[in-house]
């Protein structure tokens, strides 16, 4: 069994309620979610858009591998109404799920690069990973969580927010 880092966002919808049936949906397609952490709340990241994204990191134990899981995420993507930006721009989205880690693996496919290659740069990946995994370390990078995020040029606010829809 291995561990696999997925990162859930999305800026369109109901994004808590998106967020959530991903997760629930990839625990029983992928396997036992083993961390989690918190909800949190930012800017959009390399282009502009009115709405804000919700982000979180989970931990999923699993045995598949790590093609099967980005075919599993893709579908699952589709099925909460992901629409593919066709011309390589970002874009809102109702769900984005992505391949932060898993386990150790490096890997550079033209499909999949494990780790994801722009995490280091990204304030609201790395906050919910230093929540859940601070001594993690990349195995690319060899720093851990906690040490990439405070070396993160990304200056935006990634905003630990509560799971409460009241909020």
């Amino acid at each position: 069994m291995n561990n696999v880092f997925l990162l859930f966002g999305g800026n369109l919808g109901d994004r808590f309620e998106l967020i959530a049936d991903a997760i629930d949906l990839t625990q029983r397609a992928i396997g036992e979610i083993v961390k989690a952490s918190s909800v949190y709340e930012s800017a959009p990241w390399g282009f502009e858009h009115e709405n804000k994204f919700l982000n979180k990191v989970i931990i999923v134990n699993t045995s598949y591998s790590p093609q099967s899981i980005l075919k599993t995420i893709q579908k699952i993507e589709t099925k909460l109404g992901r629409v593919r930006n066709k011309t390589g721009m970002y874009s809102g989205r109702t769900i984005d799920i992505d391949i932060l880690f898993y386990e150790d693996l490096v890997m550079n496919e033209e499909d999949l690069k494990i780790p994801h290659p722009l995490l280091h740069e990204r304030r609201f990946t790395l906050q919910p990973l230093v929540e859940i995994a601070p001594n993690f370390e990349h195995p690319v990078l060899n720093k851990t969580m906690r040490q990439l995020l405070e070396i993160c040029p990304d200056k935006q606010d990634a905003v630990r927010i509560s799971t409460d829809r009241k909020n």
